[in-house]
């Protein structure tokens, strides 16, 4: 999956495939992540949200989607 840097001081970047509405997330710490079941809503305000990493934690880490770590 490609994915698009953000610039934030914990997310490196963020993928995400609409057709299986699968989020993904790397870490700047080398973390990547999947998250399941994510509406493209939920991946349009976390690209425009003023902090990447607060969104993230409050709305998708948070949000009780599950996930699995790819590395």
């Amino acid at each position: 999956m490609e994915r698009q840097h953000v610039s934030s001081s914990n997310l490196k970047a963020v993928g995400y495939d609409p057709a299986t509405k699968t989020l993904e997330i790397e870490f700047l710490n080398g973390g990547l992540y999947q998250y399941s079941g994510v509406p493209e809503s939920v991946h349009q305000a976390l690209m425009s949200a003023s902090s990447h990493g607060q969104y993230f934690d409050n709305h998708i880490k948070k949000g009780g989607y599950s996930y699995r770590k790819l590395r």
